[in-house]
């Protein structure tokens, strides 16, 4: 059976279903709301070593857990072993997990020597590996990239530094910085990592459904999932994939009622935590995901953008949402 437990260092996590981190994404509300539908474990956003170092408090805030109940893993990045060291301790006070993130594309963190940038230098991947652990009272992960590009894929050898350097577990996204989110997750090179180190493997890539998140467990043989996009306006995709893990069936996708009662959960938890005006604009995004392939949904998210007060954007989502009925 594909769904069991995972063991990460000293954490067990009662199943091998993750939720990525995502910049923007997986804040406070959305991981509790994600908690819901049990997964294994929650991600933050990722978080800056040198913002932390220099004691940032808008960046303190992003590691804030009150009320969450599944083990919670904390990514930094940086490029600098010193200041990722300083950050290691400071967020292992706080998080069951240490993750090193090594796999961003996003330019603006590339730029500055960070995230898959550090696919290029495997010398810095080991001192940084080294740096975190050293300093982490808790188990350290690291996820990364199978590369930089076609002619540079590092992907087994950064997971045998980050074993040799006392990681407990790797996350591997089978695609290279250049290929951003674009074209297939390379499944092969996932299973390849595998089979290169003893500590767990966990997969991330294109895992949008139960088929697929079936069919990288079965080529790979990795040890858990990781899933990203795929939860975005969908977090009940864990209970899903681990009931078809479980069955070989699928559990019925939720009713509108139910939908629109999860969104309205999430837009209240967005406002109590972040204010009305900051989490209303934060939140279309995620009703854009929400009722993405629903009817008339562009114009429905064009009117949307113009509310900007919670009692009238939660009755607007209502009035969509109960207009039509369940197919």
């Amino acid at each position: 059976m594909y769904l069991k437990k995972l063991q990460i260092g000293n954490v067990e996590l009662e199943n091998n279903l993750i939720l990525a981190p995502m910049a923007g994404i997986t804040d406070l509300p959305f991981r509790i709301i994600v908690e819901k539908f049990n997964p294994g474990m929650v991600c933050t956003e990722m978080v800056s070593s040198k913002a932390l170092f220099y004691g940032d408090e808008k960046t303190k805030k992003l590691l804030k857990t009150d009320g969450e109940k599944v083990p919670v893993s904390m990514q930094i990045f940086g490029s600098d072993p010193e200041t990722m060291g300083f950050a290691a301790k400071y967020v292992s006070e706080l998080a069951d997990i240490v993750d090193i993130n090594m796999g961003c594309p996003a330019p603006k963190v590339v730029k500055n020597g960070d995230g898959s940038k550090l696919l290029l230098d495997l010398n810095k991947v080991e001192k940084i590996i080294k740096a975190v652990v050293a300093n982490s009272k808790v188990p350290v992960t690291v996820k990364f990239r199978k590369g930089w590009n076609n002619d540079n894929i590092v992907a087994c050898e950064v997971a045998q530094i980050a074993e040799k350097c006392g990681a407990s577990a790797i996350t591997i996204h089978g695609r290279t910085r250049d290929e951003f989110y674009t074209g297939k997750t390379d499944l092969e090179i996932i299973r390849k990592v595998k089979q290169s180190v003893k500590i767990p493997v966990i997969g991330n890539g294109d895992i949008v459904d139960e088929e697929t998140a079936k069919f990288m467990f079965e080529y790979t043989g990795v040890d858990g999932i990781m899933i990203g996009r795929g939860s975005i306006g969908n977090p009940w995709i864990f209970e899903q994939i681990a009931y078809y893990l479980q069955t070989g069936a699928k559990l019925p996708r939720p009713a509108l009622k139910e939908k629109f009662e999860i969104l309205k959960k999430h837009i209240e938890l967005a406002i109590q935590e972040k204010g009305e005006v900051v989490a209303i604009n934060e939140m279309r995004k995620h009703i854009a995901y929400y009722t993405k392939n629903m009817p008339d949904s562009t114009s429905f998210r064009n009117e949307i953008n113009h509310i900007d007060n919670k009692k009238e954007l939660i009755e607007k989502i209502e009035q969509y949402f109960l207009n039509f009925k369940d197919v």
